[in-house]
């Protein structure tokens, strides 16, 4: 059995390209960055990849070096590489290239027995620089939630279901495809963040300047993120469940049949999109132990866990400096001591856990303890917490006076009347001339939300399968209705247009 299911130990009779490669092969792929040369090496293959990206696949000696002279003109690092003709030798015994022989360059027989090689990438030497300059142009951006995806992925849900019931299958490989690829991506964003959090925590303890500065945009990100995973979970569950229902072996038969790749066997194309559509229900539609739930609850615990940073952090450095910097200044004061005689006088006056300290306090009803007890079986007195600590028995105080700003409580109260006249008044010509056909002002806009809310929060929540229920609202002395409609309902107003879908408003006094 290997130990890396997708690295083979040995490459089977038939297998070629990427195929061939053994595990050991696989590993030697990466001897180039671990090299003493392993600067020179890096800037070999970005110019390999510079003729590449301009699709000269086949690059002669001389070629790879005039790319690299063209890079050092931008990159004044890569004028260190010398000659690259051993380079090229190492990195095709290493297999990161290969290497053919181009007759077409002798221009006589003894040029033809010197053997022009032109070079070019292996697809797995290919991959391994790719992953290398992955892990070099990684940046704290890539680490991130990505919020935005999930209108993007409600939309080809539905497009899936359209496509699968029409029977067109270029459409239905194009949608699977990419909802699989934003669902991996997804994961791997999140893995990246939550592994970014660590980090982060871990570098507070010699850096805390760096977390106070990312902590407000952290929380901020985490919380448009949950609250928009959260509004979109039942919708994007709806919507697998919707697609699911067009059939599901015939979108899988539908993709299968669409799909390209040349070395798959029709049945391997079948169980492979199969498996690609169990992961998307296993995201969205399994409900409480779907993907989309866990990764709700990894968000909701992360933000405990910065909140909980945040509030050490705090702590640490209310006295004005941290507690690393005072214990490594008081290391340094244990250091300097000139005798054990210091070190011990120091310890006792900054711990002070010498000799205890005495309190004698009576108890509040002498004659409940008999005198005759000893104390190991008397009820312990409660001392107050000042008196342990500085030894200073608590004092009574009295409360506090109270200021009384009359003019300011008049102006406040004569604001709030004038406010809700104003509601009052609003609500009443809503109630007269309607919520529809009209653009409403600033005081009808505030008023209708108002009882739009109250409205909604009474509303029985609609379920999957029972029609949408009607609720209403009152204040100011009107009522608002919630009345089911087919299609939507649109109220003008001066912040804009809302939409209500299903729904229509009905005010009455």
């Amino acid at each position: 059995m290997n130990d890396e299911p997708g690295a083979p130990e040995t490459a089977s009779e038939g297998a070629f390209g990427i195929d061939a490669f053994t595990l050991d092969d696989r590993l030697r792929l990466f001897h180039f960055a671990a090299a003493e040369k392993r600067g020179e090496y890096l800037w070999l293959l970005r110019a390999l990849d510079r003729g590449r990206a301009n699709y000269q696949v086949l690059l002669h000696t001389s070629e790879a070096a005039g790319l690299l002279e063209r890079i050092a003109a931008e990159h004044p690092a890569a004028a260190a590489v010398g000659d690259v003709q051993p380079l090229l030798d190492a990195l095709t015994e290493w297999r990161v290239l290969d290497r053919s022989h181009d007759g077409t360059r002798a221009a006589n027989l003894a040029e033809y027995r010197n053997r022009h090689y032109v070079y070019q990438f292996t697809q797995a030497g290919y991959r391994a620089y790719r992953a290398v300059e992955d892990v070099l142009g990684a940046r704290l951006e890539d680490a991130q939630l990505s919020r935005l995806v999930f209108p993007d992925v409600l939309a080809d849900l539905h497009a899936l279901a359209e496509a699968n019931t029409a029977g067109d299958a270029e459409e239905v490989y194009r949608k699977l495809g990419r909802l699989d690829s934003v669902l991996n991506e997804m994961a791997q964003r999140a893995a990246r963040f939550y592994l970014m959090l660590g980090d982060l925590a871990r570098t507070n303890d010699t850096r805390p300047e760096v977390f106070l500065a990312h902590k407000d945009a952290l929380l901020t990100h985490m919380r448009e993120f949950t609250a928009e995973l959260g509004r979109y979970a039942p919708l994007l569950a709806e919507a697998v469940e919707k697609a699911a229902a067009t059939g599901v072996e015939r979108m899988v038969e539908c993709a299968a049949e669409a799909d390209e790749r040349l070395f798959r066997s029709p049945a391997e194309r079948l169980a492979d999109w199969r498996h690609r559509w169990e992961g998307i229900v296993h995201w969205f539609a399994e409900r409480e132990h779907s993907e989309a739930e866990r990764l709700q609850d990894a968000t909701v615990t992360a933000i405990r866990s910065v909140l909980a940073l945040l509030r050490r952090v705090t702590e640490a450095r209310r006295g004005g400096v941290s507690r690393e910097s005072q214990l490594r200044h008081l290391a340094q004061w244990f250091t300097s001591c000139e005798s054990d005689d210091d070190a011990h006088a120091l310890f006792q006056a900054v711990f002070g856990l010498g000799a205890p300290r005495h309190a004698g306090v009576p108890y509040a009803d002498p004659e409940q303890i008999p005198g005759r007890t000893s104390w190991w079986d008397a009820e312990p007195v409660e001392l107050a917490r000042t008196l342990v600590q500085s030894g200073r028995t608590p004092a009574l105080h009295g409360p506090g006076r109270i200021e009384r700003n009359d003019a300011q409580r008049a102006r406040l109260r004569a604001g709030q009347l004038k406010e809700q006249a104003e509601r009052r008044s609003a609500a009443a010509s809503l109630a007269a001339d309607g919520a529809y056909g009209r653009t409403l002002g600033e005081a009808e806009t505030r008023a209708l939300l108002g009882l739009l809310d109250l409205a909604l929060a009474a509303r029985v929540p609609a379920s999957r399968t029972v029609a949408a229920a009607s609720g209403s609202g009152s204040a100011h002395g009107v009522r608002l209705t919630l009345i089911p409609a087919e299609g939507s309902t649109t109220v003008d107003t001066v912040r804009g247009r809302l939409h209500l879908d299903g729904l229509r408003l009905e005010v009455t006094a």
